[in-house]
């Protein structure tokens, strides 16, 4: 076979371990460079992954639910051309499974030639199913059998788990019927085209095979060693035909995975009775029969659990399920996966972050009569300045002033630390169709009053269209959260971690001011600044909130 092409996550900013949502191809595709190959959401965004090649699909390394990061291996292609004369080869005649020793000078010889590409061999009604490709690895030990001699699978029924020193993968049947013989135990270690198992097809006679009576494990491994995992592993293992599963801190296949994701069940509060500590499916079942039984809720305490339903205080009252119908005509439409992922993040900072608001009334009379005198003078040069551009410019020259405002809660362990940043990056939420996204102006000290409000003017432009990148929305240290195009006086906006403060701003109004001598009318912007409460104490906030007032009185103070 030709040389494989491998497309891989190109650079999605500074998000990790993001999930796979969708998938466009498959094994046997043709598609051409910038074909959609698959579809990524992160806690902000949703991209499409474009294919950097073109030629023929011949592995899907990725499924959907797993998660990628950037260089996580995808698909690997095969290019047009060499796709149509390239066919698969078999491995040497009396060859091992690494085809680079003779059979007759293994110490226990295969019990039958191995298949390079694994599979199914048939033989006379038997088909023998041997380890598909599993990629670079060799000598990988079988951690857990799934079938036994008389057992009826299916094709894409696990056999057996597989564990390497960086994966764990569930290696399906590429036949369907009876389970004559099951050719290795746990423990043995098997590498591509070892055989595994053989089935009597359902058209085959029932006829049992003739096999040598004494036979060896290729290789005499011992316990399964165990692995801790990273996401971008998966990308080492490829997938086609097996569908691969990463590993955590907890040791269980990928079959019994799916199996406690099906039932609800946190592998980390199920009590594992395999061997090397490993989760069972037994395991999951023993653990939702008891939930069930005592009524605790799966990965909840017994007091939490009896908090939610009791309404004892300890812990949320579950979700009311009411039926609306009864009371009227309804209509369900579902919610926009941003609102969905806005949504739990924004839960998660309501109910986490100690979080007290601020308000304060700005006079922007004369700011706000320059930024239309300056609109004027640059008419015809298009150059147009927003009052959202001032605030990003005065907020950035506050944070220099107050770099508490600046920073982010770590950390490490059992200790909390406070990161200062030294760069100002200015994130702004933008209304569009489907709910709110929040660009960022990176290096905000560094660019003009005109460079922010064009910057601003176009990142708010591809979020309507949908076209903002993780890049786009990444590395923020203060977000504006701006309602005065919509009306208002005051809110409380909600700190958008790992920042430690947010500004709303509402639309401005006039109101009688004092001068001293008499009632005046003057233009006030009402802001709303919340702040954590952990980082950031009220006489801070307060002095923040101020000096932000100042710099919008008089704009040279930004100068300062």
């Amino acid at each position: 076979m030709s040389q494989l092409i491998e497309v891989k996550v190109p650079d999605i900013g500074d998000f990790d371990a993001v999930p796979v949502i969708e998938l466009f191809v498959k094994v046997g595709d043709t598609i051409a460079v910038d074909d959609a190959i698959a579809t990524l959401e992160s806690d902000k965004a949703t991209m499409d992954v474009p294919s950097s090649a073109a030629g023929v699909v011949r592995e899907v390394l990725v499924e959907v639910g797993d998660k990628v990061s950037e260089g996580s291996l995808l698909i690997k292609l095969e290019a047009a051309g060499a796709a149509a004369a390239s066919l698969p080869p078999l491995q040497g005649e009396g060859r091992g499974g690494d085809g680079s020793k003779p059979a007759a000078d293994l110490p226990h010889p295969p019990p039958s030639l191995p298949l390079e590409g694994g599979g199914a061999k048939t033989a006379g009604g038997i088909v023998e199913v041997a380890v598909p490709d599993i990629g670079d690895f060799s000598d990988v030990p079988v951690i857990e059998l799934f079938v036994k001699a008389g057992d009826t699978i299916k094709v894409d029924d696990a056999i057996a788990t597989l564990e390497s020193d960086k994966a764990t993968m569930d290696v399906p049947s590429s036949a369907a019927g009876v389970v004559k013989e099951v050719l290795v135990k746990l423990g043995d270690k098997v590498s591509q085209g070892h055989l595994l198992i053989r089935v009597e097809t359902a058209s085959a006679p029932a006829t049992p095979v003739v096999e040598a009576s004494t036979y060896a494990p290729l290789v005499d491994g011992g316990p399964a060693p165990t692995a801790s995992v990273s996401p971008a592993v998966a990308a080492a293992v490829p997938a086609a035909p097996s569908a691969v599963k990463l590993g955590g801190t907890v040791h269980a296949s990928p079959s019994v995975r799916a199996y406690a994701r099906e039932l609800g069940a946190d592998l980390a509060q199920v009590k594992a009775t395999g061997p090397k500590g490993r989760v069972l499916k037994e395991d999951v079942t023993a653990f939702i029969k008891g939930a069930l039984t005592t009524g605790v809720v799966p990965g909840k305490t017994p007091a939490a659990a009896a908090g939610a339903g009791l309404g004892g205080g300890l812990d949320l009252l579950p979700w009311p399920k009411v039926d609306f119908a009864k009371f009227g005509e309804i209509e369900v439409k579902p919610l926009s996966r941003i609102k969905k992922i806005s949504g739990q993040n924004l839960a998660r900072n309501w109910v986490m972050i100690p979080a007290v608001t601020y308000h304060e009334d700005a006079d922007i009379t004369d700011l706000e009569a320059f930024r239309v005198q300056v609109n004027k003078e640059n008419e015809k040069s298009g150059k147009k300045l927003t009052m959202l551009a001032f605030i990003i410019k005065a907020s950035v020259r506050a944070l220099q002033e107050f770099p508490e405002f600046n920073t982010s809660l770590d950390a490490n362990g059992s200790e909390l630390s406070l990161v200062y940043k030294k760069y100002f990056n200015i994130a702004f939420a933008a209304d569009t169709p489907n709910g709110l996204v929040v660009p960022v102006v990176k290096d905000a000290d560094r660019k003009s009053v005109f460079q922010i409000a064009e910057e601003t003017g176009a990142l708010a432009k591809k979020a309507r269209d949908g076209k903002l990148g993780p890049a786009d929305m990444s590395g923020a240290c203060f977000t504006i959260s701006s309602l005065g195009g919509i009306g208002g006086t005051y809110f409380a906006p909600i700190v958008n971690a790992p920042e430690v403060a947010i500004l709303g701003v509402n639309k401005s109004v006039m109101k009688p001011v004092w001068d001293g001598k008499a009632f005046v009318p003057r233009l006030t912007l009402p802001m709303s600044l919340t702040a954590d409460h952990r980082v950031i104490d009220g006489a801070l906030a307060t002095r923040f909130n101020v000096y932000l007032a100042q710099l919008l009185a008089d704009f040279r103070r930004v100068m300062l």
